[in-house]
């Protein structure tokens, strides 16, 4: 099947040409032709299986098919983060491209100045994060009163995030017939209340569970201890130079230590985590894109935010606490059919970890041969040898034995010198007696 079958128009698959789009993904193909009708989706799918182009190229095609041109919000997407933001931004304006809309980003940790200039300027599409899209309409900047379709992205993420009651704030603002297209990776009850309350008759559109990874990922595991993890990263690094290469840590700390030890190994990169500011994650990712540094090193708040195109390489340097991170984590790479290829290395501490994704993606990672660095097994202890056991003994009966000495009570002071003077009374009386006597 191809984009013109699905019912999209000239201009967007032009520009789906130009990007090197051939074929659409699965989801793509049962989401588009139901959504160009306006009926309501529920998707369910993973990142990497290509649903931003699912919601956006039909939001687009049917707002620009409108008659009345009006520079006013009339679609709402809602994101839970703010590189994800700024990828689905980014999406609307490249399908978008040849078409008469508008389209704004808003979200926190940045000053709202330019983006309230942007809103006052006109938007058709406007995607956002909850909370600074909470604090403008509480500023009477923004007004989705007059909205007609509604994309709730990432919803479970959401939940994870503690959102869901700003989104059930926003709810109340959005007009209630209007077309709704929602999309999760799992559906916790919390969800399933909210697509009862939002969808009418909704077609569920079901494209790789969260337990599942996508085909074209390879992955494969070292076994390999803490301390040459890096030794291993660098002979990658080097066999692999030009290329861009994506490397997942485990905390904040340990993603700006491995930064460093990277760069004291002539290998450029760059860090992203939530103590990184907006600005300074947005140029981190500008740098990555452009070919201009080595690597990125991400935690685990970057796994579902970043959106690279041709990504080949998804390194897990730490392996993650939540299982479900890993999915999320190698899906940055095998985006809309392309290949990848998702290396993990696993020192003896991470082992239970490693199980625990297997269990969750129902496969076994190939494990790869490391001579150079291997993984000491900590579950050898060593053994006393039975004959050093005997010889300790013969010698203990070889050995004379002295005899014990006795053991002097320790006698009070106090005690002692009482003794003395009631041994001299009686002397003192008898020198006395002899002296009447005389």
């Amino acid at each position: 099947m191809t984009f013109d079958e699905l019912g999209i128009c000239t201009p967007i698959v032009n520009v789906l040409k130009k990007q090197g789009y051939k074929t659409p993904t699965k989801i793509q193909q049962e989401t588009i032709p139901s959504a160009l009708q306006g009926r309501d989706i529920l998707g369910l799918a993973q990142t990497g299986s290509g649903k931003t182009a699912a919601f956006a190229i039909p939001t687009l095609q049917q707002l620009a098919h409108k008659k009345v041109k009006t520079h006013r919000i009339q679609s709402l997407i809602l994101t839970p983060t703010r590189e994800l933001a700024l990828q689905i931004y980014e999406s609307f304006q490249i399908y978008g491209k040849q078409l008469p809309l508008k389209s704004a980003v808003i979200f926190g940790g940045v000053n709202q100045n330019k983006q309230v200039k942007q809103l006052q300027a006109g938007v058709d599409i406007l995607i956002a994060t909850p909370g600074r899209l909470l604090d403008l309409m509480n500023q009477r900047f923004v007004d989705i009163s007059q909205i007609e379709i509604f994309i709730l992205d990432e919803a479970d993420r959401m939940l994870d995030m503690g959102f869901i009651r700003d989104i059930h704030k926003i709810i109340k603002y959005i007009p209630k017939d209007i077309q709704t297209l929602l999309f999760s990776a799992t559906m916790p009850k919390e969800i399933e209340g909210i697509v009862d309350t939002l969808l009418h008759e909704p077609k569920k559109v079901v494209v790789t569970p969260v337990s599942s990874t996508v085909d074209s990922i390879e992955q494969y595991v070292y076994y390999v201890d803490r301390n040459h993890k890096i030794d291993l990263l660098k002979e990658f690094m080097n066999q692999h130079k030009h290329e861009q290469v994506l490397i997942f840590t485990r905390t904040k700390r340990g993603s700006d230590k491995l930064m460093r030890d990277l760069a004291k190994r002539d290998i450029s990169a760059k860090a992203i985590h939530g103590n990184k500011s907006q600005n300074a994650r947005q140029i981190a990712l500008t740098l990555f894109k452009n070919h201009e540094i080595d690597a990125l090193i991400a935690t685990d708040i970057a796994s579902r935010g970043i959106d690279i195109q041709d990504l080949k390489y998804v390194i897990n340097y730490d392996l993650p606490e939540q299982v479900e991170s890993y999915v999320h984590r190698i899906g940055r790479t095998g985006r809309a059919g392309k290949s990848g290829l998702a290396i993990s290395y696993c020192s003896y501490q991470e082992i239970p970890l490693l199980k625990d994704i297997e269990k969750l993606i129902k496969k076994r990672i190939q494990v790869l041969e490391n001579i150079e660095y291997p993984m000491i097994d900590k579950t050898e202890k060593k053994k006393k040898e039975p004959q050093k056991k005997n010889v300790v003994k013969e010698r203990r009966e070889d050995v004379i034995k002295k005899p014990k000495r006795k053991k002097h009570k320790r006698v009070d002071p106090k005690n002692y010198r009482n003794k003395d003077k009631k041994q001299e009374k009686p002397k003192r009386n008898v020198r006395n007696k002899t002296k009447k006597q005389k």
